[in-house]
């Protein structure tokens, strides 16, 4: 019985993205080491990171910024936003909410 590399994969890539969340604040440098190797993987097998994880890459950098390391802010606009900022290279991108309609 032959197993899905790209679902085993996906499995390694949220094993690793979990326990590189609980190191960021004790040990960072592992923590990058760990998000990075599920990057890699999830280029090597062409696998799309779920939304919770790409969320927690910076866009410009790519350095992992769980909430915790990177500062987040409310929009006080009429269009509601999220902004956050990478501390590492000081980039801020906007995540809009959608309103209920």
């Amino acid at each position: 019985m032959k197993h899905d590399p790209k679902q085993i994969a996906l499995d390694r890539i949220q094993i690793l993205v979990k326990e590189a969340q609980s190191n960021i604040l004790q040990n960072p440098e592992l923590a990058q080491r760990q998000a990075g190797l599920a990057k890699k993987i999830s280029t090597k097998y062409k696998v799309i990171l779920p939304y919770e994880i790409r969320m927690q890459f910076c866009k410009k950098c790519k350095s992992f910024i769980p909430p915790g390391t990177s500062r987040i802010r409310m929009g006080r606009s009429t269009l509601k936003s999220i902004r956050i900022t990478c501390m590492f290279c000081n980039h801020t991108y906007r995540k809009v909410i959608a309103r209920p309609k």
